[in-house]
């Protein structure tokens, strides 16, 4: 009798599997249900359950609660005015936010080709525009069903690298500590690396700080820390340059931190300028 349900549920698990990617990006979508995989990740506070899930694209995504942090820097001599004034912003929904930055092969499968100056199928894609990057996220929403793509906000982003840290750096302020965290200026060899190799933040997101700079939805204004909203911001409604976040394989140590903010023409390319996706219902 045992051996009938064991043989029973090898039949069902060969029938379920070929199709989890796609069932788990359903179960996304119906309240009340989620599909997570959930494992031990070290981190520099001890080792926490990340809970998270793959798409059907193979992309993971972390899960990011809800909640409130001081967004920004406090006043300091060494450090840039429109990282100004610190202040506490509410994040008033969890969203789900790519563990990497998408990859070359996943870049390349959603849009046939491969811009990168550095190639390797799991180094970060490289040398994309803000523009460039919203083509790739149409093309992944036309097919995405359940579920729609898109870039984080600036404070979505701050929020997510933070991992409630309230340092310079997710690991702190130890400059010891950058090599074993971010690929920057004096470690990267003068190019990007294939994403994760290094220590994560507490909630399991890998390269938040060096590797590629990370395009996010908001226009920038070096003002827009004295006006915006203070729930959800989305930024000012027009600008010149889009923002970028994290810093790169190039980056002085002093870019190389969880507040520290950059713009450029949304048509912009560098083999320094990357992505990182957020992923939610329709």
């Amino acid at each position: 009798m045992r051996n009938r349900y064991k043989l029973l549920l090898i039949l069902l698990l060969m029938l379920a599997l070929p199709n989890l990617g796609y069932f788990s990006m359903l179960l996304v979508a119906v309240p009340g249900f989620t599909l997570f995989n959930t494992g031990k990740q070290a981190n520099g506070a001890g080792t926490t359950d990340i809970p998270s899930i793959r798409d059907a694209n193979g992309m993971e995504f972390i899960l990011i609660p809800a909640g409130r942090f001081l967004m920004g820097t406090p006043f300091a001599a060494d450090v840039n005015g429109d990282e100004m004034p610190q202040h506490e912003v509410t994040i008033s929904r969890p969203f789900y936010l790519g563990r990497y930055e998408v990859t070359q092969a996943e870049w390349e499968a959603v849009m046939r080709d491969n811009p990168s100056a550095f190639k390797g199928m799991d180094r970060p894609v490289d040398s994309v525009s803000w523009e460039e990057v919203q083509a790739f996220i149409d093309k992944l929403n036309e097919r995405a069903g359940a579920v729609v793509y898109r870039l984080p906000s600036e404070a979505e982003w701050e929020y997510a690298a933070r991992a409630g840290s309230t340092t310079g750096r997710y690991w702190g302020d130890d400059g010891a500590e950058m090599e074993r965290h971010a690929w920057y200026a004096d470690n990267s060899g003068k190019r990007s690396h294939p994403v994760g190799q290094l220590r994560p933040n507490a909630w399991g997101l890998y390269d938040m700080l060096g590797n590629v700079w990370e395009w996010c939805q908001d226009w920038y204004s070096p003002k827009s820390y004295a006006a915006e909203e203070r729930i959800d911001p989305q930024g000012p409604s027009e600008g010149g340059g889009r923002v970028l976040r994290g810093g790169g394989w190039n980056g002085y140590a002093s870019h190389i931190r969880s507040a520290y903010r950059f713009e450029l023409n949304p048509a912009h390319r560098r083999r320094n300028l990357g992505v990182r996706l957020v992923m939610e219902k329709r």
